[in-house]
């Protein structure tokens, strides 16, 4: 791994840590020299740090950060505020959120200069006799949605670690040693995968653990909290902790509260083992607190709809996210791509197998789903649908790889995209998933249902129970597991897969019709797709005219050289009109269906701004809305995979 660092001379500088020199142009005019930022050693760092989180004043959501860091010698020193996050893929650690930083020593006070190429990096210079250092600032919280996602509201927050601590460069995360506490505002209650000392008149103290640990046990707290037992009498203690905006939101019925019972015991017949000691949903009943899925190995952060407990049915698009979240303790927590074995938490991570540590646990959030009966078979099937279509000839393709979106969290970091069926960002999830489909039901269809990817999850998963020290995989680790469940020629069938690009290039929808389906295009959305773009308020023209409209008719996305595309629309334009008539989704529909058997176009009126738009299109295929077929005669292997396991 390259690591920058400066020091100041009359030229340009050459700095070398761990890489072949990089130069670094000019000289920063700074008040002092800036020391090389030490490469991180595997030794532990001499003593314990301790970390104060006061995170009472909700009203102007800040939250007060204090941290007493022991020293062992004289001069520079270097702290980090972690850049690279695990799960965000990307480095998006907010250091431009940290306010009113000081450093302090025996009560004196010690300035600080950030390094001009690693500006997450805080040097400072340690006075001899000085044993410890003292660290002080707010985290400034976002207050509103376009700041970055709001953390704290009025009746609930969720404190991530690694955005409110700096550590010591030079040494692994592994071998820091933090002993953290968290004061919260009167009567509140927190849910979180730290192991709690004492929680009393507000303030917790959890037990020391080290800094990879730390950054990987978020704590959800709030005024209205529910802690419920999903493994009565399990081995490991498996939790739902739950925050709501109100009271109301908690109501879970027996019933609901079992379909997630089923969740764990569901996993526990796939992987075979367990890789925590305990394991800790922390779930956020909320419209106010900003929207988050991310996985930890020990807990995972999850909001849901604020009717997820209270109106099941109406709550389709957080149906698979605890179980997709929950995966991920297996996949990407414990088993973890070898490129993103860093030594800590701002040495670049790498991204290339996504496409596993997140297509497969895709795939197996959705089988998992389903399995618990959180989702129905024809509702898991409706999915497949939805996702086969998408990528059956998806534009991007042309040009670029899926293989190449596993770069996207970097280069993009999860903006929104002009084009994205063009683009096509971070593919690697809903795709990837389809390709380990199309491995399951191979595996089925060449054992003769004797064997499944059921077998590569508890090989691969299955081992070491009660280990929860990450356990690295390599491309090679992953297809020679696979040959240890059914010999083939696995590195040319991934291959193929990622690597497909060109005009004739498709999807990986083999995994389908060997799953016993083919995919078919209707007049009517399916009940799972036609509830979830109710909830979502998305008008689907995808596969007609070439574009997605929300509720208020503005279009949001157009299909690169679909019909709206040869139009010249883009998303943004508003349908004001349809063949005379103000615009909604239900004329527009009308239309579409009466043009197909005619030869008279679909005519638009649009509105970007103040300027207007007529369109006319020359489409009469009527609509189209993606659905799963059964192929007669042939193996239902979808039913199979998606049916509970008993043992």
């Amino acid at each position: 791994m390259k690591r920058f660092a400066l020091a100041v001379s009359a030229a340009a500088l050459l700095i070398s840590v761990g890489a072949p020199a990089l130069a670094q142009v000019g000289t920063p005019a700074l008040p002092v020299a800036l020391a090389a930022i030490p490469a991180p050693k595997d030794v532990a760092y001499p003593g314990v740090i301790t970390i104060d989180v006061d995170a009472t004043d909700i009203d102007r959501r800040l939250v007060q950060v204090r941290q007493t860091i022991p020293v062992t010698q004289a001069g520079p020193m270097v702290l980090l505020y972690p850049q690279w996050l695990p799960g965000n893929h990307s480095p998006a650690g907010p250091v431009a959120n940290v306010g009113g930083l000081t450093f302090t020593a025996n009560g004196q006070r010690l300035e600080w200069v950030r390094n001009t190429v690693q500006p997450w990096a805080y040097q400072i210079d340690v006075p001899a006799g000085v044993s410890q250092v003292e660290v002080a600032f707010q985290w400034l919280t976002p207050i509103e949605g376009n700041q970055g996602r709001v953390v704290v509201t009025p009746e609930m927050l969720n404190i991530q670690w690694e955005k409110a601590l700096l550590y010591p460069a030079g040494y692994y995360s592994r071998q820091i040693t933090f002993k953290p506490t968290l004061r919260l505002p009167a009567g509140w209650n927190y849910g979180a995968g730290l192991d709690t000392v004492s929680f009393e008149n507000g303030l917790a103290t959890f037990a020391p653990l080290t800094l990879d640990h730390l950054a990987d046990s978020p704590v959800f707290a709030g005024q209205h909290y529910r802690q419920i037992d999903l493994d009565p009498g399990g081995r490991s203690p498996v939790r739902m902790n739950v925050v709501a905006d109100t009271a109301k939101m908690l109501e879970a019925t027996d019933e609901h509260i079992q379909l997630h019972r089923n969740l764990v015991q569901q996993a526990d017949r796939l992987f075979g083992a367990r890789h925590f000691d305990h394991y800790d949903f922390l779930v956020a009943v909320t419209d106010k607190l900003g929207g988050i899925g991310l996985e930890h190995q020990r807990s995972s952060e999850n909001s849901v709809d604020p009717k997820y407990f209270t109106d099941r049915e109406d709550t389709l698009a957080d149906r698979d996210l605890l179980g997709h979240e929950y995966t991920h303790s297996w996949n990407g927590k414990w088993r973890r791509p070898a490129d993103q074995m860093t030594p800590n938490l701002n040495e670049p991570l790498q991204n290339s197998l996504l496409w596993v540590y997140e297509g497969q646990t895709q795939y197996w959030g959705l089988v998992l789903t389903a399995r618990a009966g959180l989702m129905s078979k024809q509702q898991a099937l409706d999915v497949l649908a939805m996702t086969a279509a998408s990528f059956q000839n998806i534009p991007g393709r042309q040009w670029r790889a899926m293989q190449d979106t596993t770069n996207d969290p970097i280069i993009s970091q999860r903006r929104p995209q002009p084009w994205s069926s063009y683009q096509r960002s971070e593919d690697y999830y809903r795709e990837g998933s389809l390709i380990w489909l199309d491995a399951d039901t191979l595996i089925r269809e060449q054992t003769g249902g004797k064997k499944s990817l059921d077998d590569f999850a508890k090989a691969f998963f299955g081992a070491q129970d009660g280990d929860w020290n990450p356990a690295p995989y390599t491309f090679d680790t992953v297809t020679s597991t696979l040959n240890g469940v059914q010999a083939n020629n696995w590195p040319a069938f991934l291959r193929e897969r990622l690597d497909a690009v060109g005009p004739n290039s498709r999807g990986p929808l083999d995994g389908i019709e060997r799953g016993g389906y083919r995919l078919v295009f209707k007049e009517e959305p399916s009940g799972y797709m036609g509830a979830l773009y109710k909830e979502l308020g998305r008008n689907d023209f995808t596969y007609s005219l070439g574009f997605m409209m929300n509720k208020a008719n503005r279009i949001t996305s157009v299909v690169w050289g679909g019909p709206a595309f040869e139009q010249g629309l883009t998303s943004g334009w508003e349908v004001v009109a349809v063949a005379g008539r103000a615009a909604s989704a239900d004329a527009l529909k009308e239309a579409v269906t009466a043009a197909k058997g005619s030869t008279d176009p679909i005519e638009l009126i649009l509105k970007n701004g103040d300027v207007f738009k007529t369109v006319r299109f020359d489409y009469h295929d009527g609509l189209r809305y993606p659905h799963l077929e059964r192929i007669e005669g042939t193996p239902d292997r979808l039913g199979d995979i998606l049916s509970p396991r008993r043992r």
